[in-house]
């Protein structure tokens, strides 16, 4: 808890005084371009990546990078493609899976998650992509498979869908490698994003 209050210390000495104008307007305008779906691996930070300030991102946070398809039960995923699509307008969404993610490993390598029932339950939205990769244990095949899937579902969900037909909404499918820095766009497949 130290080194997270030290951290604050530092934001409110450095960080916010620097940007007092930007958070001034964001205290009362909200208005997002992109709403990013990410997964919660600390080594995936949406606004690092792709150099983004404060406000720019509306960042959804899951095992995964899952989005399951639209169902009639409410989830904190749904609701929040809900909010961001249809009350904040974005105009695009990135679904950004990444290499060495935990999850799909644990997919692909058939792991024991019994210890672990809730995220085993969680993992089965993401049958569907292990059943489409061909080769068994093949992770960064599995994490490929898994955005475009995870794309997929999204158009399955009401706003997004009515978004998409209107021509309001673009969908992106992005993999970020973590040791190199670099990230696939795979809707453009063989691109690679250049900063």
């Amino acid at each position: 808890m130290q080194n997270l209050a030290h951290g604050v210390a530092r934001f409110q000495r450095d960080v916010f005084p620097a940007k007092a104008e930007l958070f001034a307007h964001l205290a009362a305008h909200h208005t997002p371009r992109t709403l990013f779906i990410g997964c919660s691996d600390a080594r995936v930070v949406p606004e690092l990546i792709t150099g983004s300030e404060p406000g720019d991102l509306f960042v959804i946070r899951t095992a995964g990078n899952l989005a399951p398809a639209h169902g009639p039960a409410a989830d904190g995923v749904a609701a929040s493609v809900e909010y961001a699509v249809a009350s904040l307008g974005v105009e695009e969404i990135v679904v950004c899976g990444h290499s060495g993610c935990g999850a799909m490993t644990a997919l692909a390598e058939g792991h024991d998650l019994s210890g672990a029932p809730a995220v085993a339950a969680w993992l089965r939205h993401a049958r569907p992509s292990r059943s489409r990769t061909t080769a068994a244990g093949d992770v960064p095949a599995l994490v490929r498979q898994n955005v475009l899937d995870q794309l997929a579902n999204l158009a399955t969900h009401p706003s997004v869908a009515r978004a998409l037909a209107q021509g309001e909404l673009s969908l992106h499918g992005w993999v970020y490698d973590i040791p190199t820095g670099r990230v696939e766009d795979l809707t453009a497949p063989g691109r690679t994003l250049v900063a």
